[in-house]
């Protein structure tokens, strides 16, 4: 506001002092590039024969140019006021944008209070949570074609770690743009440079099965539902979620689509489990794909999402959050997760 107001003032002097204030002896400028008026004298006009009566119409002359100064005087306060008062508005709107970004973290719009219940354990400590993504080892080359690396086959092949899932990708920008809004910030680790050192003194989200997060296995897991490679079978080697004590009408596994077969639907599981340390807050994102981990991260990051898991497990949007284990059914199309649906749920001490 103030830079257009500048800019009109500095087009006002050109037009006055090409017209009416020609034969002004001071020239007021606005130089681009600053705020500050300029005054100098205009240079001495050549000098004019004078007749008899020139003290008349010097006085006549002296009368006319008072007008126009005049009035360039009114303009110049009136434009001044103009700018002081654009000043303010600018200041004030940058305070109230300010204060309100100060108390953020008291708005209902960006961090409600379901969010708040499922992500108090990281958001209240003092440091900021360490997430963990997926980094499974590959052999191969690149170029070629890369594929899981076996143990028993591939001991003194060269590994390749530096690949994970386009659905981790997605899920740690959600994480970062999710912790945004409670004014904190995540740090960022791939899982083949994990240690047990960050284990036992951070909190920690882990995003990626275990079947691909391989770090996930130096830590407490999941006891209800484990992620397990089918043994044999048309299905051998395809991931799967085994439901180790499955209620009734629940299935013994959850089974996405077959490998090799356009992706249309997948399951994930979403887990708080127990830290080393009896105080860390510990968060399992997985899928039995990376499509499905991305919905996982993505189901937490949703607020309706989150109220209706909160109310499954009981938990008031005052009260402190129970550690659990679920299971969500995945849509899937063109590789983008549609919906999603809690289909297993338990508690755990």
């Amino acid at each position: 506001m103030v830079r257009v107001q500048a800019g009109r003032l500095r087009v006002k002097l050109s037009e006055y002092y090409a017209g009416d204030g020609a034969e002004d002896p001071i020239i007021v400028e606005l130089p681009k590039g600053t705020y500050v008026l300029a005054f100098h004298h205009r240079a001495p006009a050549p000098a004019r024969p004078t007749a008899a009566g020139n003290g008349a119409v010097a006085t006549q002359q002296a009368v006319e140019a008072a007008a126009p100064r005049g009035k360039w005087i009114f303009a110049i306060a009136t434009l001044t006021f103009l700018l002081a008062v654009a000043a303010v508005v600018i200041l004030s709107l940058v305070s109230n944008r300010n204060s309100a970004q100060a108390g953020i973290s008291h708005d209902e719009t960006v961090a409600p209070a379901a969010m708040k219940v499922f992500w108090n354990g990281f958001v209240s400590g003092q440091d900021e949570p360490w997430v963990i993504f997926s980094n499974a080892k590959f052999v191969g080359r690149p170029e070629l074609g890369l594929r899981y690396y076996d143990s028993e086959k591939d001991k003194n092949t060269a590994i390749f770690d530096q690949y994970t899932g386009v659905g981790e990708v997605l899920a740690v920008h959600a994480l970062d743009h999710l912790f945004e809004g409670f004014h904190r910030e995540i740090r960022v680790k791939r899982g083949s440079l994990f240690s047990l050192d960050d284990a036992k003194n951070n909190n920690l989200i882990f995003v990626g099965s275990p079947l691909e997060n391989l770090t996930l296995l130096e830590v407490p897991g999941t006891e209800d539902f484990v992620f397990h490679r089918v043994p044999s079978g048309v299905r051998k080697g395809d991931p799967e979620i085994l439901n180790v004590h499955p209620q009734p009408g629940e299935p013994k596994e959850f089974l996405g689509t077959p490998v090799g077969e356009p992706l249309t639907e997948d399951y994930a599981v979403i887990a708080t489990v127990k830290g080393l340390e009896p105080s860390q807050a510990v968060l399992i994102l997985a899928g039995g794909t990376t499509i499905g981990t991305q919905a996982a991260v993505e189901y937490v990051c949703n607020k309706n999402s989150v109220e209706q898991l909160l109310l499954r497990l009981s938990t008031a949007q005052t009260g402190q959050l129970k550690p659990f284990e679920a299971v969500i059914h995945v849509k899937v199309t063109r590789g983008v997760p549609v919906s999603t649906e809690l289909v297993a749920l338990r508690t755990t001490n």
